[in-house]
């Protein structure tokens, strides 16, 4: 059986605020955004060529065990770019507050730039190089197909 990370449920405290930030400062694109059953809205969002989406709505923590998490409480949540410098002129461009890259070491994926969004849930973007000639999907499916 394979299993596949597709869906992150964020706590935020206005789902409207947050989809507007997501997809206009951060260039999320809305997948959903509608009542899905009675009383429960989902906002869906991925990221430019993500396999992976989050999702917005209050009701998803109620059909979750265990305690909901307080808007602003997720911290370290990753994108990956291939070019940081592009990255950051165009998410400065949208208006986002993202911080400067910052190289850590010389090796490939030692750059990081951060954000925050509305409630200060936080965001690392790492530069991975490599993804310009060995996109994710390509790895994972050729790992796939040699099992």
């Amino acid at each position: 059986m394979q299993y596949t990370l597709e869906v992150i449920p964020l706590p935020v405290s206005d789902i409207d605020r947050a989809r507007d930030f997501y997809r206009d400062k951060v260039g999320f694109h809305v997948d959903i955004d509608q009542e899905v059953m009675p009383g429960m809205r989902i906002v869906q969002l991925t990221p430019p060529g993500s396999g992976c989406s989050i999702a917005l709505g209050d009701a998803i923590w109620d059909m979750a065990q265990g305690a909901r998490p307080a808007p602003g409480s997720y911290q370290g949540l990753q994108l990956c770019v291939a070019d940081i410098k592009a990255a950051h002129a165009e998410l400065r461009e949208r208006g986002l507050d993202v911080s400067e890259p910052v190289q850590y070491a010389p090796d490939d994926g030692a750059t990081f730039m951060y954000f925050k969004d509305p409630d200060g849930n936080g965001w690392a973007i790492q530069e991975y190089r490599r993804r310009v000639t060995e996109p994710l999907h390509q790895v994972l499916a050729d790992l796939a197909a040699r099992q």
